[in-house]
C-alpha cells in the first residue's frame, strides 16, 4: 500500500518557523504498532494519521515514542491539508473525531481556528528533583488533570519573559523525575503577545515541542484569569517560535493559527 504523506510547518505562516508535523492520509484504521513505527520513522514531535469517518475523519497522534491523547499543532496541520488539498471544504468545518472527544477546525480568514476541550489546573509543587532538573525558580506550579495515556502537565509560572526565555533543564534529569510534560510560562513584557511560555517533555520523546497547541488550552484559562482577557495571544519562545490566538468560550479554548506545507510524498508500505 502507498499513502500520502506531508510535512506541514504549523502556527506559523513562514517554512522552518512553528511546530512541524507529519500527517498521513490512510483509507481506514491501521494498527497502532504501525502507526507508532511511522511515528519513529518520521522523527518528529508528532505524525497525524487521519481517515474517512461517517461524520468527518478519525484522527490519532504519536510521537516517536507514545500516542498522545491531544496534539494542537499535528490538528492544525491535518486541517491544513485537508483544506489544500480539497479533501476538505474551504467554507466547512472539519470534524476530527479523538480519544479527546470531536474537535473541530474551520477556515478563520488566512488561518485555521481549532475548537478545544479547555484543561484547567489546580495547584501542586514540584520535588526538589524536579526543581533541580528544570533548573528554574517558580512562582507558582500547578498540575493538569491526569490524561487517558500519560500523567498530565505541570505548569510552572516563572517571574518573567527571561526567565522562561534562559531556562536550560537537564532533559536527561527530567527523563528520571518528571513522568510529565512541563509548561513553562510568564507574563509577557512586550505589547505583541499577552504570555509567553515554553513545553518540555522528555518522558514523550520530545526534549523542547517548538510549539504547542494542547499546551494552550491549559494556557488560556490560566493567563484569562490572570490578565482578565477572553481573546489573547501567546508566543512560544522555543527557537523555532510561534503564535498561537486563543479565545475562551466556557469549557472550550479556540486556537488559531496558520500553517505552510514544506514537504508532500508518499509513504511506500
Amino acid at each position: 500500500m502507498e499513502y500520502p504523506i506531508f510535512q506541514v510547518d504549523a502556527f506559523t505562516a513562514e517554512p522552518f518557523k512553528g511546530n512541524p508535523a507529519a500527517v498521513c492520509l490512510l483509507d481506514g484504521p491501521r494498527p497502532a504498532g504501525w502507526m507508532q513505527q511511522v511515528g519513529a520513522e518520521m522523527n518528529l514531535s508528532e505524525t497525524a494519521f487521519l481517515w474517512p469517518h461517517k461524520d468527518g475523519f478519525e484522527l490519532r497522534w504519536f510521537t516517536p515514542e507514545i500516542e498522545v491523547p491531544l496534539c494542537g499543532h499535528a490538528t492544525l496541520a491535518s486541517a491544513h491539508v485537508l483544506f489544500e488539498t480539497g479533501r476538505a471544504a474551504a467554507g466547512e468545518p472539519v470534524r476530527f473525531h479523538t480519544r479527546s472527544g470531536v474537535l473541530v477546525a474551520r477556515r478563520a480568514g488566512l488561518g485555521i481556528e481549532l475548537d478545544f476541550p479547555a484543561v484547567p489546573v489546580v495547584a501542586s509543587d514540584l520535588t526538589d528533583a524536579a526543581r533541580a532538573a528544570l533548573g528554574v525558580s517558580p512562582r507558582y506550579v500547578a498540575r493538569t488533570p491526569g490524561e487517558p495515556l500519560r500523567e498530565g502537565n505541570y505548569l510552572v509560572e516563572l517571574a518573567d519573559e527571561e526567565a522562561v526565555r534562559g531556562a536550560h533543564p537537564d532533559f536527561a534529569a527530567m527523563r528520571r523525575v518528571v513522568p510529565a510534560g512541563v509548561i513553562l510560562t510568564a507574563r509577557a513584557e512586550g505589547g505583541a503577545y499577552d504570555f509567553v511560555s515554553r513545553y518540555f517533555a522528555p518522558d514523550a520523546g520530545i526534549d523542547e515541542d517548538p510549539v504547542t497547541g494542547s499546551a494552550h488550552c491549559t494556557l488560556a484559562p490560566f493567563w484569562g484569569a490572570r490578565l482578565g482577557k477572553g481573546e489573547m495571544t501567546g508566543y512560544q519562545a522555543s527557537r523555532r517560535g510561534g503564535l498561537v490566538g486563543v479565545r475562551l468560550g466556557g469549557d472550550r479554548v479556540y486556537l488559531t493559527g496558520r500553517a505552510v506545507t514544506v514537504l508532500r510524498g508518499t509513504l511506500l508500505v
